[in-house]
């Protein structure tokens, strides 16, 4: 961290969560912008940002990575970072419900699919009856599992329910059971249950390829599940997070991420 200094101002520095270093309490907006992420495709796309269009700006990134979806949430409230880059808008409404936080949406960048996986099987009407499956144990994305499985025909739900979980089911003619899990630890799953719906992020960082492997998988249009840059409410008008914006929704931006994940990371923008 001493180095910092002599770093290049568009390259980033990627640590792992908890080494330390921070936004203090009086932003300084000469100051690298300290932005939490998960690995992929947030650190990639957050990469590509410094190393080719941040220094046209002035903006240096100081980027931590995080394998969970919990720290970079509260490693902002506690401003250990300046921004975060990983979660959707009901993950972050659910989150502030529940952690009596408030914390701001700025913009949205990317739509990561969900997908249902399986190891043994190539299509959800070969799901035996009794099939296991693995679901995110989180509210949001739990919901988004249970409205994949209903979209498609494999259970329905029931009228009005307004979250998913097992007991929003209203029907379920293969007897599914329903394995709620980590988000992190379902690509894993997937040699113990018969298929998981997994988050694009962790798909893309188990080696899966949505577009190929996924047997279900999320449509793009009307869908309000894009992740987005996320703040504090006072750093809302910084500088510093006014240009990562407009570098996230850049031209660029949109070509890269079309051309790097053909169609399992989708520009949102």
């Amino acid at each position: 961290m001493k180095l910092r200094a002599l770093i290049p101002a568009a390259l980033v520095t990627l640590t792992l969560a908890g080494c330390g270093g921070g936004a203090g309490s009086a932003p300084d907006e000469n100051a690298p912008l300290v932005v939490g992420v998960s690995p992929t495709p947030h650190g990639q796309i957050l990469k590509y940002v410094a190393d080719n269009l941040a220094s046209a700006k002035g903006l240096k990134l100081d980027v931590k990575e995080f394998t969970d979806y919990v720290t970079p949430n509260t490693s902002l409230v506690d401003k250990s970072l300046d921004a975060n880059y990983f979660q959707h808008q009901p993950y972050l409404a659910d989150f502030e419900t529940k952690n009596g936080a408030k914390l701001q949406w700025i913009t949205a960048v990317h739509l990561e699919p969900l997908g249902l996986y399986s190891k043994k099987v190539k299509s959800a009407a070969e799901l035996p009856d009794g099939a296991k499956i693995g679901v995110p144990s989180d509210a949001s994305n739990e919901a988004r599992a249970f409205k994949l499985l209903a979209d498609n025909g494999v259970i329905k739900l029931k009228d009005g329910a307004s979250t998913g979980s097992p007991r929003d089911v209203a029907d379920n003619p293969k007897h599914l059971q329903f394995v709620e899990l980590e988000a992190a630890q379902l690509p894993r799953s997937l040699q113990d249950t018969d298929a998981s719906i997994v988050n694009g992020n962790y798909a893309l960082d188990a080696q899966l390829d949505p577009g190929k492997d996924a047997i279900l998988l999320e449509k793009a249009q009307g869908n309000p599940n894009a992740n987005g840059l996320v703040t504090r409410p006072e750093l809302a008008n910084d500088k510093r997070i006014k240009a990562l914006a407009e570098l996230l929704n850049s031209p660029q931006v949109k070509d890269y991420i079309t051309k790097t994940y053909h169609g399992g990371v989708l520009p949102a923008f």
